[in-house]
């Protein structure tokens, strides 16, 4: 039996997608058959990627009608398709897929009509012209906590059966940890330098992670409740830091009252058309992967995980009240959104208008790991979970299957893919709940014998490249952990005592604060124009530039094996900010697998375009333009122009 779970969704009220997910133990090829009133027909899927240890296939298609639908998979041993019933190895399917999924009428106590499922619509208004995000995500220092395993603070709240900290993890057993865990640590967080909290989602769910959440409106009780969030937002408001929750609003858990009352009462419940529904009553029991799609759409094929339904408008206004509480009664800083590209795209702009409506400077980044364009334009999302610059940096740094020309060019692309504001403002990760530890991820390229100098460079590239960093917890310690539950062990907070252990934490930690320092007393770092200033593929060293009005840093990360010397212009002042060691001698050395800070210290602009002019041999319109690409202000605040060089000059 092959492994496989897909997911189909509308980005528009045209256009839908198909994203299959494969177990790739074995070459293998996979197709979409439709059927609909001009017959059946099937299209190939196209492969977009493999990470995580699986294969991902993506369709994209126009549908004008409600169809039908199977997926076909075939390897060099056989042919099958994926149905509502399992497997089906016949040539044609005796059971299909529908999309949208089968609309049914919704009776109402109150209401004379029903209130059918609604198709797709488009934002009532058009993206805003300019597209502002908030001004302190710039500035910020993100740490990624998964509560249950960051901190034990009251033990009275611990669930039933809960295991000393520090047990290995699964996916179903319990460590205790808390929100008043996160209090108790803040000094921790605070000295590090974190400015931003994210938290996995604190909402009631049966389930350690809380992506399954029955009631919206409650903090689960083995963390806290309303008022221990309240503690915990102000005492982080009091340290300057910001707080942003999860927001699981794609599915909920199977014991969520609402779903609960649908599988008692079927199509009586009130809340029958809040979730797809396909058949009822469901079984006691389900029994292949993904044959719960017979009854009702879910996540992934998880039976536990029921699909809300946001064509109906109950369930947006729902949401969007749940979006906005939490924001007035706790004062929290922003949403992070799980798998919100699963949601009908005409959601998200309701969604930003009513929390910018709250707070403007609310945060909205969603967990979306492909391109992100169609939700960053400025009417719903502020920035995503930037997981393509962390697989970027993985197979850069870590794995080493890429040389510096092609990171480069996926730096780039990213860099240029998206509107300014909101690469500006991209969530920068090395590792989140979702991924392996990038100490584990180092660790498999050698044996782990340059495993702490590839996590320094991959440390100092996401602390110094555009958007704001986001410390995955435990990282800054070199934490390991493969996938999910893997990933989420605990904090150790006592490895300042395992002899074994303390070496590379303390160094790491060390490398980190100061990562963080440089970061906050270089605006360049956190504002600046991101440019490439050499990408040797056979060296495999990589340097670039971030300049602002008043700050100019040069980064530079050889991989490789030998020290690496990178001229300077001997008229420039410079200091390595890591090592805080002046340069001389116009020229620098990058050890082998290191990485420099170079802060340069502003030239006086009539000295530059001196420089430029009679050394360079430029004229003065030349001289001009390299004055403004160097970034060298103006005292009158604009551009340099031809008649202020020949004053200069």
């Amino acid at each position: 039996m092959c492994y496989a779970r897909f997911d189909m969704h509308a980005p528009s009220d045209r256009e839908v997608v198909l994203k299959l997910e494969l177990e790739p133990e074995y070459p293998q090829q996979s197709s979409l058959l439709l059927r609909g009133d001009g017959g059946a027909q099937e299209q190939p899927l196209k492969f977009l990627e493999q990470t995580g240890g699986y294969d991902y296939f993506v369709i994209e298609m126009t549908a004008s009608a409600p169809f039908e639908y199977a997926l076909r998979v075939t390897t060099p041993g056989q042919s099958f398709w994926i149905t509502p019933k399992g497997e089906e190895h016949d040539r044609l399917p005796h059971n299909w897929f529908r999309y949208p999924p089968q609309s049914r009428a919704l009776s109402i106590p109150g209401h004379a009509a029903p209130h059918p499922v609604q198709p797709p619509i488009r934002a009532e208004s058009p993206p805003p012209p300019s597209f502002a995000t908030p001004a302190w995500v710039r500035d910020a220092v993100f740490y990624q906590i998964f509560v249950e395993r960051f901190a034990r603070g009251e033990p009275a709240r611990d669930p039933l059966g809960v295991q000393p900290w520090g047990s290995p993890p699964t996916h179903s057993n319990f460590m205790g940890g808390n929100l008043q865990g996160i209090i108790d640590r803040l000094d921790y967080l605070t000295d590090l330098g974190i400015t931003a909290l994210y938290l996995t989602p604190i909402f009631q769910s049966p389930s350690n992670h809380k992506y399954d959440t029955m009631d919206y409106f409650k903090v689960d009780p083995q963390f806290g409740d309303l008022e221990v969030l309240r503690r915990l937002v102000e005492a982080c408001h009091r340290r300057g830091l910001r707080v942003v929750l999860d927001g699981v609003f794609n599915h909920c858990s199977d014991q969520n009252p609402f779903f609960l009352d649908v599988k008692r009462h079927g199509r009586q419940s009130r809340y029958w058309n809040w979730f797809h529904i396909r058949d009822w009553p469901f079984p006691d029991h389900f029994g292949n992967h993904g044959e719960v799609l017979r009854w009702y759409d879910c996540w992934w094929g998880f039976h536990t995980l029921p699909k809300l339904n946001y064509h109906h408008p109950e369930v947006e206004a729902y949401f969007l009240n749940v979006a906005t509480y939490w924001l007035r009664e706790a004062g929290i800083d922003g949403w992070r959104l799980d798998v919100p590209n699963e949601v009908i795209q005409s959601f998200w702009p309701k969604f930003r208008r009513a929390v910018k409506a709250v707070n403007p400077e609310a945060y909205i980044v969603g967990e979306i790991w492909d391109n992100a364009s169609a939700w960053l334009q400025g009417d719903q999302f502020d920035a995503v979970m930037n997981y393509r610059f962390q697989k970027a940096l993985v197979g850069y740094f870590a794995e080493e299957r890429m040389d510096a020309h092609a990171f480069d060019d996926t730096l780039r692309y990213l860099l240029q893919d998206y509107p300014e504001p909101a690469t500006a403002v991209m969530l920068n990760l090395l590792g989140s709940h979702d991924t392996a530890r990038p100490m584990t991820v180092v660790h498999r390229r050698d044996g782990g014998s340059h495993a702490l100098e590839s996590l320094k460079l991959m440390a100092a590239m996401q602390f110094t490249c555009t958007g704001a960093p986001c410390i995955y917890y435990g990282d800054e310690i070199g934490m390991e952990g493969d996938k999910d539950p893997d990933c989420r062990r605990c904090y150790p907070w006592d490895w300042e005592q395992r002899v074994e252990d303390s070496g590379h934490r303390t160094e790491l930690l060390a490398y980190y604060k100061k990562l963080i320092a440089v970061r906050k007393d270089n605006p360049a770092l956190r504002h600046g124009v991101f440019r490439t200033l050499e990408a040797d593929p056979h060296r495999h060293f990589y340097a670039f530039e971030r300049h602002s009005p008043d700050n100019r840093c040069i980064v530079a990360l050889n991989r490789g094996d030998r020290d690496y010397t990178l001229p300077l212009s001997p008229d420039l002042l410079a200091t390595e900010l890591l090592s805080n060691r002046p340069i001389r001698n116009g020229q620098v050395t990058v050890p082998a697998r290191q990485a420099i800070i170079v802060n340069l210290a502003a030239l006086d602009a009539k000295a530059l375009a001196r420089r430029l002019y009679w050394q360079g041999g430029l004229n003065q319109t030349a001289t001009a333009r390299q004055l403004n690409e160097q970034g060298m202000p103006h005292p009158a605040g604009r551009k340099w122009r031809q008649k202020d060089v020949a004053a200069l000059v």
